[in-house]
């Protein structure tokens, strides 16, 4: 079992730290910059979107926890955003660390998300996935979330990729 719980200043760096390469990392594969340009920009993403950490209005930002874990050392985390006059919470990131998944946890988050948010009047949970993120997007698919829309991009002066 696992709990939701906020995230702690002290904690913050760290999910920094994780959530800057990670973010870059998708920035590069899905906007054709290279990797030192996409960590600026997640860099300066996170200036702008957290600028004062965990106590940044409007943001929620959560670890979480093992049930029972001593420590109540994060194995993931969850940064929200609730819709404060609506009934949408939006993710912007969702994480289980790698040695802990496999094991049912983001299932079981995802649940204590939506079980968290309906107690303060919310009634939806959205987000946007990577379009190469399978993983991912099985998971939402398994918990009930539904596509609303795609995406789409394309650089200019780059032919259409042909068809086989």
């Amino acid at each position: 079992m696992i709990r939701l719980r906020p995230m702690r200043s002290s904690e913050f760096p760290a999910y920094v730290a994780y959530f800057v390469p990670d973010y870059a990392a998708e920035i590069s594969a899905n906007y054709d910059q290279d990797m030192a340009s996409a960590l600026a920009k997640a860099k300066q993403d996170v200036e702008t979107d957290l600028a004062q950490g965990v106590e940044t209005p409007g943001q929620v930002l959560l670890c979480i926890v093992e049930e029972g874990d001593t420590t109540d050392s994060p194995i993931g985390y969850l940064w929200c955003k609730p819709d404060e006059a609506g009934p949408c919470v939006f993710i912007s990131d969702f994480c289980i660390l790698p040695a802990h998944r496999g094991n049912g946890h983001a299932k079981t988050a995802l649940a204590a998300l939506e079980e968290h948010f309906s107690k303060t009047g919310h009634s939806e949970v959205r987000l946007r996935v990577a379009a190469d993120n399978e993983i991912a997007q099985r998971l939402y698919r398994s918990t009930g979330f539904s596509p609303t829309g795609i995406n789409m991009r394309k650089a200019f002066g780059k032919p259409a990729p042909e068809r086989t």
